[in-house]
């Protein structure tokens, strides 16, 4: 047992008999400390038998080592609050986290953008990089784009305040984009437009994944994008 797992365990053992004596939402040390201990609940609480971070974990549920970077703090706070008041049909359970747990949670899963992973990036592998198509579904999955976007892009995730309450189906993109076009909006990223200006603004946004995959990785998606097909049918739902 290395020296980090140690110190995982001791904070579990001192950390949970810690939380009935903490003030909602207090712990102690900054955000490395806070971070540490959303590690220590995320296994205590069992995430990781239906999540997998960095390749350790179960595969039932959406992968979460880049979730820090396509959702927000905000976000993630408020789905581990309640899942079933952003998505009711998730069979993710609310666990009715104490505010001290679901705040450690939250700084430890926005750290995980990517680098749970290393250089061992699972699209990188032989068999995908002989096959662009294969790579950017790949992608297009383990990056999680389909926890917005739906498997195979077919759409109806919500998202507040926006047209419609659902982030928009990828199926009809090459009628509507050129690839160039769709290359930087990857790159780039999207702000959700507001519904209603008055209104709090969209939690949910394209973020600009020039930031976290190179060209070769956006180019990929862009063509696995670009190959689905809007009379295709309709492939199984992330229930998540």
């Amino acid at each position: 047992m290395n020296m980090r797992q140690l110190s995982l365990l001791a904070m579990a053992v001192f950390g949970f008999s810690a939380c009935s004596q903490q003030a909602p939402g207090s712990i102690a040390g900054g955000p490395a400390e806070l971070a540490n201990m959303g590690e220590v609940y995320f296994k205590g609480y069992g995430c990781v038998k239906c999540h997998a971070i960095g390749g350790e974990g179960g595969t039932y549920a959406p992968d979460l080592t880049m979730v820090g970077f396509r959702k927000s703090s905000p976000w993630l706070d408020r789905w581990l609050k309640n899942p079933h008041a952003w998505r009711d049909k998730t069979v993710m359970p609310n666990f009715h986290l104490p505010d001290n747990v679901r705040h450690a949670m939250v700084a430890y899963l926005s750290e995980q953008k990517g680098q749970a992973w290393g250089k061992n990036r699972p699209w990188n592998a032989p068999a995908f990089m002989k096959d662009p198509l294969a790579r950017g579904h790949e992608i297009f999955d383990m990056a999680g784009c389909d926890t917005c976007h739906g498997k195979g892009g077919q759409g109806g995730y919500p998202n507040n305040n926006v047209v419609g309450g659902l982030i928009p189906s990828l199926t009809m993109v090459a009628e509507g984009y050129t690839r160039n076009e769709l290359l930087r909006k990857i790159e780039f990223g999207v702000v959700s437009t507001p519904a209603d200006p008055s209104k709090p603004a969209p939690l949910l946004r394209m973020p600009p994944w020039g930031q976290v995959l190179d060209k070769s990785e956006i180019g990929a998606v862009a063509s696995y994008v670009l190959s689905l097909d809007k009379n295709a049918a309709k492939q199984s739902q992330s229930d998540f």
